[in-house]
C-alpha cells in the first residue's frame, strides 16, 4: 500500500514537546494511522517530496512560520500542492497547513484582523456545509492558536465554518481536499500548553490568558474531522 503523507512544516516548541509529542504525532494518532503507514517529510528543513502519485494522501501541518514569508520550503510544498490537487490527491491542511493550501491555489493569507486567535472556540457551520457529507452539528468546539487567516479564499473554494473573529475556519477545495484554521489534532492539555507559553504575548495584546486557558474544554467533534478524513480515503480501518 502507498504510505500516507505527514508534510512536516514545522515543530511544537521545546516545552510541548518534550511533554506531549510532536505532530506527527498528534496527526497519526488522530487520523487512527499505524506508524509503518507513515511517510514524515520535513519540508521545513529542506527535505524533498516524493511524487504525489507514489503517496495514497497527504496531511498538512501548522508551524510557527508565516506563509507570508514566502519561504523558499513553503513555496516549493505550494507548487507540489497544486500538483497533488491536479490528480485529486486527497489533502488535509491544518493551521499553517491550511494557509498554505489557501496560498498555493490563488487564495490571500495576512494577518487575522484584531490580533491572535488562541484557545477553544466556538466553531460554526456556514449555508455551504448543509451539502457536505461531514456529519458535523451546527455547532462544535475546537481549538485554535494563529496570527494568520485565509483573508480571501480561492475562487471556487466552498467556505464550510466559521468562529467568531475568523470567517475562514474550513474549507474545501475539491472532492478531496479540505483544510481547518482550527487544529483538530490538538487535545485539551496541548491547548492548556500552548496558552501557557503564549501567557506573556496575550497579555501584552490585551487579552486575558487566565480566562482563555480556564475556558478550555474537550474538543470531540473538532478531532474526528481526521479520523473522518481518514476513513473515508481509505487509510485507517481503525474504528472511532
Amino acid at each position: 500500500m502507498k504510505p500516507v503523507l505527514i508534510i512536516r512544516t514545522g515543530r511544537a516548541p521545546d516545552s510541548i514537546r518534550a511533554r506531549h509529542g510532536d505532530f506527527p504525532h498528534w496527526f497519526r494518532l488522530g487520523a487512527g494511522l499505524r506508524l509503518q503507514q507513515l511517510r514524515i517529510v520535513d519540508v521545513a528543513s529542506g527535505e524533498a517530496l516524493p511524487a504525489p502519485h507514489e503517496v495514497a494522501g497527504a496531511m498538512i501541518t501548522g508551524s510557527a512560520a508565516m506563509v507570508t514569508e514566502r519561504a523558499a520550503w513553503s513555496e516549493r510544498t505550494a507548487g507540489w500542492l497544486r500538483d497533488a490537487m491536479d490528480v485529486e490527491l486527497p489533502l488535509f491542511g491544518v493551521c499553517y497547513g491550511h494557509q498554505l493550501m489557501a496560498h498555493a491555489l490563488g487564495g490571500r493569507v495576512d494577518y487575522l484582523p484584531g490580533g491572535r486567535e488562541i484557545g477553544t472556540q466556538s466553531i460554526e457551520l456556514s449555508p455551504d456545509a448543509a451539502s457536505e457529507q461531514l456529519a458535523l452539528p451546527a455547532s462544535f468546539r475546537a481549538h485554535t492558536t494563529h496570527e494568520q487567516s485565509v483573508l480571501e479564499p480561492p475562487a471556487g473554494t466552498a467556505v464550510l465554518a466559521r468562529s467568531a473573529r475568523d470567517p475562514h475556519q474550513l474549507l474545501r477545495y475539491g472532492p478531496h481536499a479540505i483544510s481547518t484554521q482550527f487544529h483538530p489534532e490538538f487535545n485539551a492539555e496541548v491547548m492548556r500548553a500552548y496558552i501557557k507559553r503564549k501567557h506573556a504575548d496575550m497579555r501584552g495584546e490585551g487579552t486575558d490568558p487566565q480566562q482563555i486557558f480556564s475556558a478550555v474544554a474537550a474538543t470531540p467533534i473538532a478531532r474526528r474531522l481526521l479520523r473522518q478524513f481518514s476513513r473515508r480515503h481509505g487509510w485507517s480501518a481503525v474504528p472511532e
